[in-house]
């Protein structure tokens, strides 16, 4: 079979498509045809040794496709079946897959299996961020950067579902009307892009649409470049959730800062710690697939590559421009 493979750490250069043997399932795994597999950023992570991993590593965690093995001892799980999932045991970027069958989510027979393949890590991360990171309720106001983007365009949905005030961020004049046609009224837009200076202008902007209280929690998987402002945009006793760093990691931070801010509460979460669980993670991908099944979760699938592809696709969703999920087809 095709996969792909970063041969060293390093920028895109270093993704190669090698030809592999993919063993039989071992006891607790399926084999699975990958129909699409997701792009994500913690793939470009690994990728380029920002996250410890071996070498050469097989990419990709994210996809969905249709079991066509089942090894010893698993069981509800069957050749045919059609599954999706978050992590797997041989990485997803190739044309078949080992997946724990614990680590397996079911996709409704009305999901498409490429529109399946574009939740399980993003969809989930937007609920754990809206449901249990800081559960969000009438009269609270997140504000989440990169909305027309994969994790922002779903936990924006879910926010306004949860009955919040959502005030959205977006990279360019170019993505506002995407995160409008989600419900974002225009007004609560703010397009980095015209600003000169994040760290100031940024929570002017979220003041002044906030009568000067401030948001509730701000949603940053931006980083670096957003950190401070996050802080800044924040009220009294707010909090901040760091859950990912597109624009580089965050630079150690001295707590008096978030003391001086108004006592602010600082989480640093990932999807493990809110799947840890077979009933967690079958509760979480079943609610987000269940709900994109339904018609009550829309999926923007903003690019297709093909699997030969993979470096352009790395290198489209560091560039910033993307709008929602990137998708690689075997």
């Amino acid at each position: 079979m095709r996969a792909i493979t970063a041969v060293r750490p390093g920028g895109p250069e270093v993704l190669e498509v090698l030809e592999t043997e993919l063993a039989a399932p071992a006891a607790g795994q399926v084999r699975v045809k990958v129909v699409a597999a997701g792009v994500n950023f913690i793939d470009t992570y690994r990728r380029a040794g920002v996250y410890r991993t071996s070498f050469p590593h097989q990419v990709g965690l994210e996809g969905a496709g249709v079991v066509e093995a089942v090894g010893a001892d698993v069981t509800g799980l069957h050749v045919g079946q059609r599954v999706a999932w978050a992590s797997s045991e041989s990485g997803s970027y190739a044309e078949v897959a080992l997946v724990g069958a614990d680590k397996t989510l079911p996709v409704p027979d009305e999901l498409d299996l490429e529109v399946a393949a574009a939740l399980p890590l993003q969809g989930m991360t937007a609920d754990y961020l809206t449901h249990s990171t800081y559960p969000l309720g009438p009269g609270d106001v997140a504000v989440i950067y990169a909305a027309a983007g994969g994790v922002g365009g779903l936990a924006v949905q879910m926010a306004l579902a949860a009955g919040a005030r959502v005030i959205a961020t977006v990279g360019s004049a170019a993505k506002i009307p995407a995160v409008a046609a989600l419900g974002v009224p225009e007004a609560d837009i703010v397009n980095l892009g015209a600003l000169s200076d994040l760290t100031v202008a940024l929570p002017r902007e979220i003041l002044e649409r906030t009568g000067a209280r401030g948001a509730d929690v701000v949603y940053d998987g931006i980083g670096r470049a957003t950190f401070h402002a996050t802080l800044a945009s924040l009220r009294p006793r707010g909090t901040a959730v760091l859950f990912g760093g597109a624009s580089g990691q965050v630079e150690p931070l001295d707590p008096q800062e978030l003391n001086a801010h108004g006592s602010l509460y600082l989480t640093r979460p990932k999807l493990d710690d809110y799947t840890a669980s077979r009933a967690e993670l079958f509760e979480r991908g079943a609610r987000v697939l269940g709900a994109a099944g339904a018609g009550k979760l829309r999926v923007n699938v903003g690019q297709r590559f093909a699997l030969d592809q993979a470096a352009a696709a790395h290198r489209a969703i560091e560039s910033g421009t993307t709008q929602g999920k990137i998708l690689l087809l075997p």
